[in-house]
């Protein structure tokens, strides 16, 4: 069965739902798709949708969480380079300047960097069974928790995410001992939390299993 598109209106406009069927586990791209689009519907396919399983809705984080993922360890980074030209650390300890400075910048940047590399890794997915969060630069980690198991779920948005217009959705499971996940910094996140109810909530009444 081939995976339906989620309405324009949900998907997210850096990401586009490639067709491709959960069966035969062959990624089929459009002409104009990009090639890390085909990858993750590849992925998709062949490891993670089940038999008959349909797609109804596949986002990436927004942008803005490499920024917000990286704020708080570069800030400190930025306080340590202040701190060592406050205190006059840098004579006491005999450091170069300019050394000071780009080991700073170096770390990060590093850190940035490695914030771009969450990003590209992570995938949000809400199918007719399932509700799912991969994620992971050097070992995929995929979360899920069947729709009917779904406890409840939230928006969570700080004033700096008002600003931004983003926000997280947490979803919590029936089941104690599987662990809470988050989808972490989405675009228009309560139009996407109605579209995540309203499908839990008819898979709960017996209409998309």
């Amino acid at each position: 069965m081939p995976i339906r598109h989620p309405p324009s209106s949900i998907l997210h406009p850096r990401f586009r739902v490639i067709p491709v069927s959960a069966s035969e586990g062959a990624g089929a791209a459009t002409a104009d798709a990009a090639p890390s689009a085909t990858s993750l519907a590849t992925l998709l396919s062949r490891h993670i949708l089940r038999d008959g399983e349909v797609v109804i809705l596949l986002l990436k984080p927004s942008p803005f969480f490499i920024a917000i993922t990286s704020l708080r360890f570069v800030a400190v980074v930025a306080l340590l380079v202040t701190a060592v030209f406050l205190f006059d650390l840098n004579d006491r300890f005999h450091l170069n300047t300019v050394a000071v400075i780009e080991a700073g910048i170096f770390i990060a940047a590093g850190r940035l960097m490695f914030a771009v590399l969450q990003w590209m890794a992570r995938l949000y997915v809400l199918t007719d069974m399932r509700v799912l969060r991969i994620s992971g630069v050097f070992n995929v980690q995929i979360f899920d928790c069947p729709l009917r198991k779904v406890a409840r779920t939230r928006v969570l948005q700080s004033t700096r995410d008002r600003l931004l217009g983003v926000g997280s959705i947490e979803i919590i499971p029936t089941d104690e001992d599987q662990p809470e996940f988050v989808w972490q910094t989405i675009a228009k996140p309560r139009t996407v939390h109605e579209q995540l109810v309203a499908t839990i909530n008819k898979a709960k009444q017996g209409g998309c299993l």
